[in-house]
């Protein structure tokens, strides 16, 4: 039987740290007539915490696997090792929402890499604050969705938003180089749903400027980082980061020019492990098992 007849799941879980769980994981896909193909797991020592992530495949042909009994079946183990898990079928492609200001390159390199099928997501929309990326939305053939938004409207913009991250269904909020700062509520609503693209290698150069704050300080290396977004400006989680190298004659409009390419590629990789669910929270930490 061809590959493609057959039901790929992925299986992410977190747990306390004790013996006997790969065992019994790999028991359970067993019985469940699945053969693993890919399995990470993490120990944390610090928190005693145990972290895994399992690709596996069905024996039989996909109508003998239903996803629901899979995670009604695994429920068991997980109430007994207290278990946070997900279950997820591999062909179901995520849905995810960009979002974007003027700068568009980020959001020019995700369209290209999903078109090209080296990013294995649907662009359910395009929202940005700004008009200049509407044609290339539709160039695409996706939805473009202007919401303005400033101090006396950022509530009623943020209800929009909120509307439209439900009306597609949206698994992930991508901010390409959005240059607002989101609202606790949304923060915490979308808690590790929401990527941002930070131009610089945090924790150095916070907020606003951070290519003139590098060039002030003379620094050797400029850097990107893609975290989750919480309600700590440019504090969340990291997923993912890269460097460039600089020198003393290197100009501040250098320094951007250098960092948009570890921007788009850092942003590509975050993107990319979030959807392959090779992303697990660790606390204020990631497990990326890239």
């Amino acid at each position: 039987m061809n590959n493609k007849d057959k039901t790929e799941i992925i299986l992410t879980l977190s747990c306390p740290d004790t013996s006997g769980i790969v065992a019994e994981v790999a028991g359970f896909m067993a019985e469940q007539k699945l053969t693993i193909k890919e399995s990470n797991q993490f120990g944390d020592s610090e928190t005693d915490s145990f972290f895994m992530r399992v690709k596996a495949l069905s024996i039989s042909n996909n109508d003998n696997i239903d996803i629901s009994d899979i995670r009604k079946y695994f429920e068991v183990i997980a109430q007994k090792r207290q278990m946070q898990f997900n279950v997820y079928n591999t062909s179901i492609i995520p849905k995810i929402i960009i979002m974007v200001s003027k700068f568009d390159h980020c959001l020019v390199d995700l369209l290209y890499r999903v078109k090209t099928g080296e990013l294995k997501a649907e662009i359910a929309a395009i929202i940005s604050n700004h008009s200049d990326t509407e044609e290339l939305a539709k160039s695409y053939n996706i939805p473009f969705h202007l919401i303005k938004v400033n101090s006396e409207n950022k509530k009623n913009a943020e209800k929009s938003f909120e509307s439209l991250v439900s009306k597609y269904n949206a698994e992930a909020i991508i901010l390409a180089r959005y240059m607002q700062i989101l609202s606790k509520e949304i923060s915490d609503k979308y808690n590790s749903k929401i990527i941002n693209i930070h131009h610089s290698f945090l924790p150095s150069f916070k907020g606003a400027s951070p290519y003139k704050q590098a060039y002030k300080r003379g620094v050797k290396l400029i850097g990107a980082t893609a975290h989750f977004v919480t309600s700590d400006l440019d504090e969340g989680p990291i997923i993912e980061q890269d460097v460039a190298r600089v020198t003393h004659v290197t100009s501040p409009a250098d320094m951007v020019a250098a960092g948009r390419d570890v921007e788009r590629i850092v942003l590509f990789r975050a993107v990319k492990f979030y959807i392959e669910r090779r992303v697990l929270l660790n606390k204020h930490k990631t497990i990326v098992f890239n």
